[in-house]
């Protein structure tokens, strides 16, 4: 079993390898630190390393993951000792560390995963893309030019280029979603509460933590570290027959579709309904109610001021325009304009949407399936904010991820799948959502489709 042969396993096969004293677990760290020595460099995905400790406590990893190595995305998980930038220049400039692990680090080193590295996230995990000022962009494994998305997109062009078999990742507004879809990946955001943590400033309890990862095994067999066994976790078996909303434009109906986007999702309902399934066009009518993206970001800006007001109580000085970029400062500068009633307004508006959305589910729809994003990986610089244009990363961001958001709102799970390539080779994902806590119907099916139309063979022009 040569290092390169270890590229092209999954977490689940790594630990098995391990177990079986086939190969050490001091070796699977050995490996990963070798791939992302070579391949990090065209990518620039782990900012922070940490091949020695690792190394180190390798010898004494153990649990279902015992040796397995994973890179922590550097936002809400700390890491005990290590850098935590969230990227921000300001924390960088610090050299901001934090003493403790927090609870999913924790969890993830109680299951046996070996950490090796952080990876670059935007600044505050503000943007559907992976371009700090702090760190530089990271680029796309599938095409260099292009962003891997964001805000995880630093792990997902980890385990999309085989550096490791898993990345943490967290989600807020569609940040593991983005990222799966724009490299390939399969990508699963967790129902509400399901993974335990301690988000800064979530007023709407939109964000959640989970992995990224290449099969949807690693993805299940992960969740249960975080959830333990009690959730449901479910088997490799095919679900019963299922009925499958449809949905091919955006929320609204407002903002184009590309077409390629579009015709993923048709191909993926296609094989679905050829898997014995029903498919039809429809989907919950309150999706297309455009007062959700109003109230939507009213709480995100008074988020990223608790956030910043967090950061300087932390730090012990305050935070002017110069010490973030400038999408984040006009993103507090709008939630300062927001009043505490008109907080209450978005915040019960938010609520009763989201009942009005988990109807849907409740009038006997078992999933929603459409495109993750409505374009293709963009190119680098595209989500790129200036002083004198502080606006323009906002627009575009919202002409490419009009899909995911809602379902942060909902707290429903949802997961990408990487079922399509375009023509130009980029991989293009759809999603699909179940009703609240029924991750188990997500996993059914999406082992379903993995076994229909594999995906493990597909390899990034940049790959170890």
């Amino acid at each position: 079993m040569t290092f390169d042969d270890l590229a092209n396993l999954d977490a689940v096969a790594q630990a098995q390898l391990a177990r079986d004293k086939k190969v050490s677990k001091r070796e699977l760290v050995e490996a990963a630190i070798d791939r992302i020595e070579r391949v990090n460099p065209a990518l620039n995905a782990v900012i922070h390393e940490r091949f020695e400790r690792a190394l180190d406590e390798s010898e004494h990893a153990i649990g279902p993951f015992g040796g397995v190595p994973i890179v922590i995305k550097d936002l809400e998980c700390h890491t005990a000792g290590d850098p935590f930038h969230c990227g921000m220049q300001l924390l960088k400039g610090m050299s901001w560390t934090e003493p403790n692990d927090a609870l999913v680090a924790a969890l993830l080193r109680r299951a046996g995963y070996v950490v090796v590295g952080r990876t670059n996230t935007p600044e505050l995990g503000m943007m559907a893309t992976t371009e700090p000022e702090a760190y530089g962009p990271t680029r796309n494994p599938w095409d260099v030019e292009r962003s891997p998305g964001g805000s995880s997109g630093g792990s997902a062009a980890a385990v999309a280029a085989r550096m490791i078999p898993v990345g943490h990742a967290t989600d807020s507004g569609g940040s593991i979603r983005i990222p799966s879809s724009a490299c390939g990946l399969v990508g699963l955001k967790p129902s509400r509460g399901r993974v335990p943590g301690v988000p800064v400033g979530d007023l709407a309890g939109a964000n959640v933590e989970h992995v990224v990862t290449r099969s949807v095994r690693d993805s299940a067999s992960t969740l249960v570290v975080f959830a333990g066994t009690g959730w449901g976790a479910p088997d490799d078996e095919p679900p019963v027959r299922l009925r499958v909303g449809l949905m091919t434009t955006a929320p609204g109906g407002l903002l184009p579709v590309h077409p390629d986007c579009v015709a993923a999702v048709k191909d993926a309902a296609q094989l679905i309904a050829s898997l014995g399934h029903t498919v039809e066009d429809a989907h919950p009518g309150a999706l297309d109610e455009l007062e959700h993206v109003m109230h939507y970001g009213a709480v995100t800006g008074v988020e990223v001021v608790t956030k910043l007001g967090h950061w300087s109580s932390r730090t012990g000085r305050p935070i002017w325009p110069g010490d973030v970029e400038s999408h984040t400062w006009m993103l507090a500068e709008m939630g300062r304009s927001v009043t505490k009633a008109q907080l209450r307004t978005s915040l019960r508006y938010l609520a009763g949407y989201s009942r009005r959305v988990i109807e849907w589910w409740e009038s006997g729809y078992d999933l929603l399936l459409t495109p993750t994003l409505a374009e293709p990986p963009p190119l680098l610089g595209e989500l790129a904010s200036t002083r004198d244009e502080p606006f323009k990363a906002a627009w575009r961001a919202a002409a490419i991820v009009p899909f995911t958001p809602p379902f942060n709102t909902t707290g429903q799970p949802a997961i990408a799948l990487p079922l399509h390539w375009s023509e130009a080779g980029l991989p293009i994902g759809v999603q699909l959502v179940a009703a609240p806590g029924r991750e188990d119907v997500l996993f059914k099916i999406a082992y379903q489709l993995e076994e229909a139309r594999p995906w493990a063979d597909r390899r990034p022009p940049v790959c170890a």
